[in-house]
């Protein structure tokens, strides 16, 4: 078997395989890399010693069984039968996308575990389930986004074989899946790579330290291994798309951006495996030329997350004000309505958050809305509150708005996405935890959660410790809330929203200069039209009428009981209510 490595700065590099030392010698055509054969199969151990130092594991790692210091191990991928061979894929239009921590979904943690309650997330109606990252990390549970081995599977969770399963699983009932990955950093426990070579550059510095090289000296690899390491979930794993972690910390001062080069490799990709593949970004900046095509000068990248929408909907419904809300909070139905219309509430408008202008207008006649998700709950802006309150937990006492949550999300111009256990208002917090096996770690750790939070106001002791395993204990799902009310109406209202916004049309088109929207600050209502499709929340205490119009409409979904506009066109929604309505 021939093995291979990246090391410019090492004089020698020595194999070992089973427990074999094989030298490398360097490869003539590649400046910087060794090559060499060794006996090897599925499974062998093995890993590379530098100058005689000591053994590290691959850069390349597919799998590494006894984590992310251990001794990395062969896959040979041709070995797993796949059951779902005839699958298409599934296309990010029209998508109802489904964010899911493997950790946490299940008690077991695991790929196969989660894979058994697959049939509820497809019996829900959602088309693609999310994957928070499952590259290895220190201890058996985290969030993941400490990862490393960019190419390898959480042991925990199942490793490569475990991640094929559910896929396969995932397939087979006509989802799609997303994987979360993290380019922007990589966890500082078990991380080798500054071993091997010019991974990261002291040029650029991120909130993680020094950024992964993009546009230094050997960046040129650099590039090539995250880009390689993207297109094995998408070819090995049969992954249909990625969502890129925090692409706002790329930092790229080179003509052809890391992103750009990223999205036409896996367009590239698609194109040969004849089936869709698709890139979401997390991003920070309310660029529209990140989700522009290439051909029309943008990067390229398909979708990206829409924080201003989550942002907007949150403070309409909490009140809240502090940080980042403090913009929206000001009039948030005004904030709501022109996200629902323009996409980005800050397209060049001043941030007090920022302390200046932020963001860029989308040119609505030529990005479709379904390059934008939008969400009212994510695993970000759950787990990062102090003790990760889900929305069923802030309005316990207000269902009704609970259910103009999902109105709202579900029936908006974007790629509507849900955070597991939204649909059925899980009593569940989703706090954030970790499982650090080195001390000092795990102590910054838990003193840096206090601090942040103490600069809010948060006692220590109310701060949930990350390290303690009851933190995790009390993040899992528990299944059996479905069953029960008030969980079960709220399980069949999200259905039926998902089933609506397959049956109706008007609900998927990708025009977003098509929404019109009416809203009234002081009586708290807001209603919307796409097509023959209208949308009326109201999140004030008492009744309100929203003036939809006199022509005849059909009531398609209602929290409450309501009657179709009478002559006066005045739709009469409780308070904490909201409906769907068709009016051709």
């Amino acid at each position: 078997m021939q093995f291979e490595v990246w090391a410019p700065q090492a004089g020698r590099v020595t194999l070992v395989c089973d427990g074999a030392r094989h030298a490398l010698e360097p490869d003539p055509q590649r400046p910087g890399w060794w090559t060499g054969e060794a006996a090897a199969q599925d499974g062998s151990r093995y890993g590379f010693a530098l100058d005689d130092g000591p053994v590290l594991p691959d850069p390349r790692s597919r799998r590494q069984p006894d984590g992310p210091d251990g001794p990395s191990a062969v896959v040979d991928h041709s070995r797993y039968t796949w059951r779902s061979s005839g699958w298409a894929g599934r296309p990010l239009p029209g998508a109802v996308v489904y964010e899911l921590h493997v950790g946490t979904f299940t008690r077991e943690g695991t790929f196969d575990a989660a894979a058994e309650r697959l049939e509820h997330v497809a019996d829900l109606g959602v088309t693609h389930v999310e994957l928070m990252p499952v590259c290895p990390f220190p201890g058996r549970h985290g969030w993941g986004y400490e990862g490393v081995s960019l190419w390898a599977v959480h042991e925990p969770y199942g490793g490569p074989l475990g991640l094929k399963r559910f896929v396969d699983r995932a397939h087979e009932l006509g989802l799609g899946v997303v994987l979360d990955v993290v380019h922007n950093h990589l966890g500082p426990s078990g991380n080798h790579l500054p071993r091997f070579g010019p991974y990261f550059t002291d040029t650029h510095h991120t909130p993680w330290g020094p950024a992964v090289n993009l546009d230094a000296r050997g960046s040129d690899e650099v590039r090539d291994f995250l880009v390689g390491s993207a297109l094995a979930w998408l070819r090995d794993y049969r992954i249909d798309g990625l969502r890129l972690d925090a692409v706002h910390a790329l930092v790229d001062t080179r003509a052809r951006h890391f992103l750009e080069e990223l999205s036409a490799a896996v367009d590239a990709l698609a194109e040969r495996l004849g089936r869709p593949l698709f890139l979401i970004a997390e991003s920070d900046r309310n660029d529209p030329r990140l989700i522009t095509p290439r051909a029309e000068g943008g990067l390229g990248v398909h979708a990206q997350w829409n924080d201003d929408f989550h942002h907007a909907l949150h403070t309409a419904l909490t009140g809240e004000s502090q940080g980042y809300y403090a913009d929206f909070a000001r009039a948030p139905l005004a904030a709501l309505a022109k996200t629902l219309t323009g996409g980005f509430f800050h397209d060049g408008t001043y941030s007090s958050f920022r302390g200046r202008r932020h963001g860029r207008p989308l040119d609505r006649t030529r990005v479709p809305a379904h390059r934008l998700l939008g969400y009212a709950q994510t695993h970000d802006q759950i787990g990062n509150r102090a003790r990760g309150e889900r929305l069923s937990l802030l309005l316990k006492d207000s269902p009704g708005l609970l259910a103009c949550a999902a109105v709202l999300t579900l029936t908006a111009p974007f790629t509507p996405m849900l955070f597991m256990g939204e649909e059925w208002a899980a009593g569940t917090p989703w706090q954030f935890f970790t499982d650090h096996t080195d001390p000092e770690l795990a102590e910054a750790v838990r003193q840096g959660r206090r601090r942040e939070f103490a600069a809010h106001g948060w006692p220590a002791e109310e701060v949930p410790d990350p390290q303690d395993a009851a933190t995790r204990e009390r993040s899992c799902l528990d299944f059996s809330e479905r069953e029960r009310e008030p969980h079960a109406r709220m399980l069949r209202w999200y259905r039926r929203l998902i089933a609506l916004r397959h049956e109706q049309p008007d609900l998927t088109d990708p025009d977003l200069a098509d929404t019109r929207v009416a809203y009234d600050e002081q009586a708290r209502w807001l209603a919307f039209r796409r097509g023959d499709v209208r949308v009326a929340v109201n999140l004030g205490a008492g009744p309100a009428a929203v003036p939809l119009g006199s022509r005849p409409a059909r009531v398609l979904a209602a929290w409450d009981p309501v009657q179709p506009p009478g002559a006066d066109g005045l739709l009469r929604l409780p308070g904490q209510s909201c409906a769907v309505l068709l009016q051709p």
